[in-house]
């Protein structure tokens, strides 16, 4: 089989992922794609929404098909670091001490509402979403490859909510919002519920693995293959640049969130069917790698300033490359 059979059938594989997610999840389009290409990138993924929009079953509908290991942590305020990353333990009947691991030790790790626990928990996950291993008792313990982190958080605003430190935030590649369905799709999902739907159990609603970690790295050393135009660096740099320079921004995108943003266009690109990136697939990738990266000035977002709309402006002025 040749290279490109190879990429076709992987293509074909992380597609087909989102018929797969379809059969328990109505809508959300965006976010599955979104996830996928967070595959794609080995990139982290924070997926906001309000309480019961689905985001926790859009997360497991998608581990369930694929061929990977996964693991949840519901987020507590007194969940501490240790019952993340895993602790040392003494085993009495070997008279000696060893490492019991966490669930942080998995493929796809489901980090239920991340920001219902504190900074400290939460930054407990810092080196493995940087560096994929974890550091106990002064010995670096690596993590399974893939490792990619699937964080869902309720919106900051809502009771018993921490604010995610700046450095945290900056490891995810993307910020999936996960909005309230449109009447139609919210009519799809009471009919599925009225025929006997069962959010949890997904084997019945007839999801099943459909890709795995062989796909995912064909996938990946075709994303890698994807020519991106001197020009169109360019343009990605400027738009980051531009956020720097608002008004109403406190913090603009740093240089990681611009690979950031050249990465998922790449693999938005490749996705597509295409072997070369364009200015529209940059566009198309900007908010959800950008938004969570803007710390807008306190006055600003009380006159109602978000990360979006300073997205849209920039997008509106920074000059497309020809």
């Amino acid at each position: 089989m040749t290279s490109t059979d190879t990429s076709t059938d992987a293509r074909n594989a992380l597609v087909a992922l989102r018929a797969e997610v379809g059969k328990a999840v109505v809508g959300n389009d965006a976010a599955v794609t979104g996830l996928i290409i967070a595959l794609l990138c080995r990139g982290h993924v924070l997926v906001e929404g309000v309480p019961g929009v689905a985001k926790t079953l859009l997360v497991r509908a998608l581990a369930t098909a694929l061929d990977l290991d996964t693991t949840r942590i519901q987020f507590t305020p007194d969940l501490m670091p240790g019952d993340v990353t895993g602790s040392i333990v003494y085993d009495s009947r070997a008279g000696e001490f060893s490492f019991r691991a966490g669930p942080v030790f998995t493929n796809l790790l489901l980090a239920d509402e991340i920001n219902r626990t504190p900074p400290k928990t939460q930054s407990a996950l810092l080196e493995a979403m940087e560096e994929r291993q974890v550091s106990v008792d002064g010995r670096p313990r690596p993590l399974p490859d893939p490792f990619i982190v699937i964080a869902t958080q309720n919106p900051v605003e809502y009771e018993g909510t921490y604010p995610l430190p700046e450095a945290q935030l900056d490891r995810f590649l993307l910020k999936l919002t996960v909005p309230l369905p449109a009447r139609d799709d919210e009519i799809g999902v009471l009919a599925r519920h009225a025929q006997g739907f069962d959010p949890r159990d997904l084997a019945a609603a007839g999801v099943r693995p459909v890709a795995g970690a062989e796909q995912l790295a064909a996938a990946r050393a075709a994303v890698a293959g994807v020519t991106v135009a001197p020009e169109l660096l360019g343009y990605i740099v400027d738009l980051c640049r531009a956020t720097r320079a608002m008004p109403s921004v406190r913090i603009g995108v740093s240089p990681r969130g611009a690979t950031a943003l050249l990465a998922a266009t790449r693999a938005w690109a490749w996705l597509s069917g295409r072997g070369f990136a364009t200015p529209d697939d940059v566009k198309a990738l900007a908010r959800p790698a950008l938004r969570h990266r803007l710390d807008l000035r306190p006055e600003a977002e009380l006159e109602g300033a978000t990360a979006d709309g300073v997205i849209e402006r920039v997008l509106a002025t920074v000059p497309v490359p020809r």
